[in-house]
């Protein structure tokens, strides 16, 4: 039986989770997330944040329960966003390659605070460090698609990625001056163009 109170991903949170999406087609979304022009939505007060992060902890520890994992949990608000942070020895089969076990993982704990909230969750999960050795990793991809848009004036397609990495391109992307960058394709295939401004 099927719970129909429950969003699908594609339905309820863009890239980050940063905004409602009517469809899976999440272009437009996107594209005002990169040019800053989003819809404004009423911010959750920190303490509302807050419990979303221990429910997410509570749920993961559970999972790491049931999987017989050890691992420190940290359960904080940063950046506007409840997020959780798994650290220990052990963790490397929960980020799955290139990330595609913990992004599953972290769409089951928003379900999970979804479904004791009622409310779309921006959780972010984090296990060992992953997230922001891979910000790092896709800063330098990112920096050095610039620089062949720059040099060449031509638009550079990188590889397909999450909407965690897809999210990290953009932010260096559009700081600066003179490219732009827009995702194209369709999941598990899409990717970002950095392309020269006209």
């Amino acid at each position: 039986m099927t719970d129909t109170s429950i969003p699908r991903a594609d339905e309820s949170l863009d890239e980050e989770g940063t905004a409602p999406v009517a469809s899976g087609d999440d272009t437009e979304v996107e594209a005002e997330e990169a040019n800053g022009a989003g819809r404004e939505k009423k911010a959750p007060a920190e303490s509302d944040l807050f419990r979303q992060s221990e429910i997410a902890a509570d749920y993961v520890e559970g999972l790491l329960d049931i999987l017989d994992y050890d691992g420190d949990i940290d359960e904080l608000v940063s950046g506007g966003r409840p997020v959780v942070e798994v650290v220990g020895a052990r963790l490397q089969s929960l980020v799955g390659q290139r990330g595609a076990t913990l992004e599953a993982l972290q769409e089951l704990t928003r379900l999970a605070v979804f479904r004791q909230t009622g409310t779309p969750s921006r959780l972010l999960l984090d296990v060992g460090g992953y997230r922001a050795t891979r910000r790092k990793e896709l800063a330098a991809v990112a920096r050095n698609a610039v620089e062949k848009v720059k040099e060449y004036g031509e638009s550079v397609r990188l590889e397909p990625m999450s909407a965690f990495e897809r999210k990290c391109v953009h932010d260096v992307v559009n700081a600066i001056a003179g490219v732009e960058s827009e995702s194209e394709g369709v999941e598990p295939n899409r990717r970002i163009v950095v392309r020269p401004v006209d």
